[in-house]
């Protein structure tokens, strides 16, 4: 009779790996930014802690992890940017735009990053606003400001204004109430009126901009 022979069980690291980023989120979600320690990290994940060492260095450095994965700029890629963009990045800022919307409504634990990153100094909440800086960047440089020109500083202020409205639209409505303005922000028609104005004021912005043009 031949005998068995049981191979040793193998870990799967980037299965482990996930679920430590998971259990970051969970506990984001349900518990704030204070609740993420070693302990309770590795408890969430049904993990030893050993592996949060192991993976990723520490404590810290899965938290850093996870909060890149999270943010919706640090995400676009030069891969996400059309090779030919003739309207100078007007098709593109409205997407932009009302993806990034639907993005921060569908993600919580970004919402409670976006809070965390007003409330408490910490390094990679920094570098997230200097990645997200440099992702916005490349749409600036290249492709809006050789089309707005003298106007591009303008641009740059109407994004920043949208940009912020986005995450204060949505960390309002998921924290204290469903309206904002009349508006039912949880609601399909609401969410609409929302990306249908983000997209109407990018129409005037290169409106204004085309009829200084001709």
């Amino acid at each position: 009779m031949q005998k068995k022979v049981t191979k040793p069980r193998e870990r799967n690291k980037d299965k482990s790996k996930q679920q430590l980023l998971d259990a970051v989120g969970r506990l984001l979600r349900t518990k704030g930014y204070t609740a993420l320690k070693v302990n309770d990290i590795a408890a969430r994940a049904g993990l030893d802690k050993k592996l949060i060492y192991k993976y990723f260095g520490g404590t810290d450095q899965l938290v850093d992890a996870y909060i890149r994965s999270q943010d919706f700029w640090s995400n676009i890629g030069s891969d996400d940017i059309p090779a030919s963009i003739p309207d100078g990045g007007l098709a593109l800022s409205r997407q932009m735009l009302t993806q990034q919307f639907d993005y921060v409504a569908q993600h919580k634990e970004l919402q409670k990053i976006l809070l965390w990153g007003l409330a408490e100094k910490r390094r990679s909440l920094k570098k997230l606003a200097d990645d997200r800086e440099a992702s916005g960047e490349v749409l600036f440089s290249h492709i809006t400001d050789p089309f707005f020109k003298e106007d591009a500083t303008r641009y740059r202020a109407v994004m920043a204004i949208l940009i912020s409205g986005i995450y204060y639209l949505n960390m309002y409505t998921n924290i204290n109430g469903q309206t904002f303005c009349g508006i039912n922000l949880t609601s399909t028609e609401g969410k609409r009126e929302i990306k249908d104005a983000l997209e109407n004021l990018m129409d005037l912005v290169y409106a204004d901009r085309q009829n200084k043009i001709l």
